[in-house]
Order: C-alpha cells, then sequence, then structure tokens
C-alpha cells in the first residue's frame, strides 16, 4: 500500500477581489490529515470568503486542491454551512419577507421540513434512521410538519446542521456553528462533531466561541496582509479594537412620550397553528421603562410571542392584547404600533434589502420599512448623521450594508433600530455573530440608551453576554411560562 503524503486540502497564492476591494491576497494554507481548524479572528479578515472559494461556491485566482480519500466510507465533498441561510419558495424565490411567517395563507408556499429533508436524502442517497436518534437530541423533532418560513432563526440553523452532518462529508466547513442554538443544542452539537470526527470527517469551524468539539487540534486567523497565522488556541485570536465611549446623541437622551403605563398586556394567550399549539395560556405584563429578558431553547414560543407585541401576527386581534394603551383590535393599525417600536432581529436582518446602503438602512428606521425609502428631513438627516458619527459608520455610509463585516452591519441595524427614539426597544438575539469586544460595545450602547427612559425586551442565550440594565426575566419552555421574576 502507497501511503498518503500530500495534504488534504492545499491553497495556493489564492486571490479573491470584490472590487473595489481585495479581500483575499496570495493567502497560502496547507490542511493536513487529522488536523481540524477553528478559523477565528476579528470580523472582516475574509474568512467566510475563503471557506466559500475551498467548498467551490465563489471564483478565485490561485489553486485550491483537495485531495479525497478513497479508501474512507464518507462522501469525497466538501460541505459548507453558511451563518445565514435564505430558503426559496416553491416558486424558487427567495425575497421572503420575514413577517410572513406568521400568515397562515403563506403556509403552503414553502416545503415543510419534513418534505426538505426527505429532498435531501434523495438527492444524497441518505437514510433518515442515521440520523433519527440524533434529531431528537438536539431539539429538531417537533417541527417536521412546519413549514420552512415558519421556523426561527436557530432552528433553521439546525436544519442545516442536520443536513450537513448527515451528510458526514470529508471536509464540513461551518460558518458560526453556534448562532442561534440554545446551550443544550451547543452541547450535542459539540458531541456530535466529534463522533463524526472520529469516522474521518475534517473539520473548520469559522467562530471565536472558547467552548468547542474536544477534536478541534488547530487554530489560526487570517492576518491584514491575507497571511494564514496559526496559534495555540481561540484565546490568542486578535480582537477587533475597543471603541472609545462617546457622547450619546442627545436626541437619544430625551425620554419618550408616552400617555399611558403600561407598554404591553398580555392575557391568558394560546397561539395554535392547526394541531400545534406554539403558546399556551401565556400572561405577561411590561411596565413602562421596565428591562426585560426574554429566555429559552430553540422553537419554545420566543419569536411568536414577540409577534404578538410587534404587531406582525394576525391573531393577535382574536385575544386580550393591549399594547401602549390601545387594546388591539380597537382601531390601531400595525404602523401605529410599530411607530412605538424600534426592533432587531436575525430575520430582519437576513432579508434587509441587498441594495441598501449604511445610510439608508439606518434612515428606513423612521419609516420602519426594510426595503422602500423615501428622502427624509432635514431634522431626520442631522440624527443619521449624529448616529453614524456615534457609531464609527460615517466613512462607510454609501457602501452597501451587506458588504460590511457582521459587527459593522449589526451596528448600523442598531442605529436603524434607535433613530427615532421609540418608547419600546425590541432586541432579538442582537450580538449573534459578534465576538467578545462586539458584543461587550453593542450592550454597553444599550446600557446607556437604557438609562433615558426605554422600555426594552432583550432576547439572548448567553447569559454572560447581557445588558446589565436587565431587571425582570421571562423563560418559555414549549410554549408555557416557566418562571416570571425579578432577576
Amino acid at each position: 500500500m502507497i501511503q498518503m503524503t500530500e495534504p488534504f486540502v492545499h491553497i495556493d497564492q489564492l486571490t479573491i477581489q470584490y472590487p473595489p476591494k481585495m479581500v483575499l491576497n496570495d493567502l497560502s494554507w496547507t490542511i493536513n490529515k487529522g488536523e481540524n481548524y477553528v478559523l477565528g479572528g476579528k470580523s472582516g479578515t475574509g474568512k467566510t470568503t475563503l471557506a466559500k472559494a475551498i467548498a467551490g461556491l465563489i471564483p478565485s485566482d490561485g489553486r485550491v486542491s483537495i485531495h479525497f480519500d478513497p479508501t474512507l466510507p464518507l462522501s469525497p465533498k466538501v460541505h459548507y454551512i453558511s451563518n445565514w441561510y435564505q430558503f426559496t419558495n416553491l416558486e424558487g424565490d427567495r425575497n421572503f419577507y420575514y413577517q410572513q411567517r406568521y400568515n397562515r395563507h403563506q403556509g403552503q408556499d414553502t416545503l415543510t421540513v419534513k418534505a426538505e429533508l426527505e429532498h435531501f436524502a434523495e438527492q444524497e442517497n441518505l437514510d433518515f434512521a442515521d440520523i433519527a436518534d440524533k434529531v431528537v437530541e438536539i431539539g429538531f423533532e417537533n417541527v417536521q410538519q412546519s413549514q420552512l418560513i415558519e421556523l426561527s432563526s436557530g432552528e433553521h440553523k439546525k436544519l442545516q446542521l442536520v443536513k450537513g452532518l448527515w451528510l458526514k462529508p470529508q471536509l464540513l466547513i461551518i460558518d458560526e456553528p453556534y448562532t442561534g442554538l440554545d446551550a443544550r443544542s451547543r452541547v450535542v452539537l459539540n458531541d456530535w462533531l466529534d463522533e463524526l470526527a472520529k469516522e474521518g470527517v475534517q473539520l473548520i469551524l469559522i467562530t471565536n466561541d472558547q467552548k468547542l468539539p474536544s477534536t478541534i487540534n488547530r487554530f489560526a486567523y487570517i492576518a491584514e496582509d491575507s497571511r494564514l497565522i496559526n496559534v495555540h488556541g481561540a484565546l490568542d485570536f486578535p480582537k477587533d479594537n475597543k471603541r472609545q465611549k462617546k457622547k450619546l446623541p442627545e436626541f437619544l437622551k430625551e425620554v419618550p412620550q408616552t400617555d399611558y403605563d403600561i407598554i404591553a398586556q398580555l392575557n391568558n394567550i394560546h397561539i395554535r397553528y392547526g394541531d400545534k399549539e406554539v403558546l399556551k395560556n401565556i400572561s405577561w405584563e411590561i411596565k413602562v421603562g421596565e428591562k426585560w429578558l426574554l429566555q429559552g431553547p430553540n422553537g419554545s414560543g420566543k419569536s411568536t410571542l414577540l409577534s404578538l407585541i410587534n404587531g406582525d401576527h394576525p391573531q393577535a386581534y382574536g385575544h386580550d392584547i393591549t399594547l401602549f394603551g390601545n387594546k388591539r383590535g380597537s382601531g390601531e393599525s400595525i404602523w401605529d404600533i410599530k411607530a412605538k417600536i424600534g426592533m432587531i432581529s436575525p430575520e430582519m436582518h437576513w432579508y434587509f434589502d441587498q441594495n441598501a446602503t449604511v445610510w439608508h438602512t439606518i434612515a428606513s428606521g423612521f419609516y420602519d420599512s426594510i426595503g422602500w425609502f423615501i428622502d427624509v428631513k432635514f431634522q431626520e438627516k442631522k440624527q443619521i448623521i449624529e448616529l453614524l458619527e456615534f457609531f464609527d459608520l460615517i466613512k462607510h455610509k454609501d457602501e452597501l450594508l451587506h458588504t460590511l463585516p457582521l459587527g459593522k452591519q449589526r451596528l448600523a441595524m442598531l442605529a436603524r433600530t434607535i433613530i427615532k427614539n421609540p418608547p419600546l426597544l425590541v432586541l432579538d438575539e442582537p450580538c449573534q455573530g459578534l465576538d467578545s469586544e462586539q458584543t461587550k460595545y453593542f450592550n454597553d450602547v444599550v446600557d446607556e440608551l437604557a438609562q433615558h427612559g426605554k422600555t426594552l425586551i432583550y432576547v439572548g442565550h448567553y447569559e454572560s453576554q447581557l445588558p446589565s440594565c436587565i431587571e425582570h426575566r421571562i423563560v418559555l419552555e414549549k410554549g408555557e411560562v416557566m418562571t416570571n421574576v425579578g432577576i
């Protein structure tokens, strides 16, 4: 038998340019058999671009050679799981408005989870019995009949993970593997990845997370000159520079005017989709100025509960819900409600207008739109400029939002959320995909905003990555309130 001495992956002088930006320039990297990498470091260095080039998903100059092992009973493929996933409807359209997930008449416009998995199994010649136990372990068994459009961001992540790990490719690349996953699911994922590595699957995980599969034995980051630098561990990854604290714009120091004491009052709420009960007997009162943390495992009903408050859910009219002093169904429109709310969520970010510049992204917050835009007034323009300067985005104002590093994208989305100084901020997992420095900066801004009369609902899985202003907690599990106490 001839001993294989060639590397598993060899990259030589890889160059990728998105004019006018040079993303990667003459990058070289060798991955040997048995090496399982974490690729970390600062946002915007080209990690995702490199991953897509290895997987053959984007054109590049240079050479990417992958030497699959014909003796392994594994698929001779590279499989890439992206940080975000946009599905198509049955007509192949990706341009979904994220609020459509709650409208039942849209329900038959996308495949069910079960049909999606069956289609994938047929394509790849797989047997569902091979992963049935894992689907249960990772908490994905109860969504098989759900339409893809109904899934939360965490459930969408699980769908892509289940498909990728089921395939057992010889090289599996996962971009931000823990994004949107609850604590238990992250543990299950790491155990599953360890099992696959023992079978010969090699891993490249793009993350700055510290809790990793035990099989990870290599760490690297991309330097500013496109050199790939190997380090001893995740703690050695360079971080984004700490931002200097700036004075909050004066308009955000104004306490929002309210002629009511209760932001939201929900009494004995039940939400059902066919036979599936999503929320069961939920009661929740949010007083003006309170700071709430909303938590729960993936699929526990958090997104549905938020949709009742922000006006997106059509079933809100049939329930005992009072928002901003008005009972739902008493004549107020969805836009009357949205005018009082600043919101950021993974889904909103996913489906945001791809043609929006940073300037237009922030300006759209005045009109609660994610694609439609009109000219702003003089005072509104002044507020946009103040926020661009506050978040160090002024030099990016004319760039397309989706071309920025994720951390800067999220700050632009936060600027959009607060631009009209609303009484209620709803921040649904706002720090997904951000590193520790970016998360701290984001939450420091939230804490500062909270000092000026804002009411806050904050959704977050990581206890160590929350704003310090939070004073109340509500936890859902399987659609029911598990606890509702002060912190």
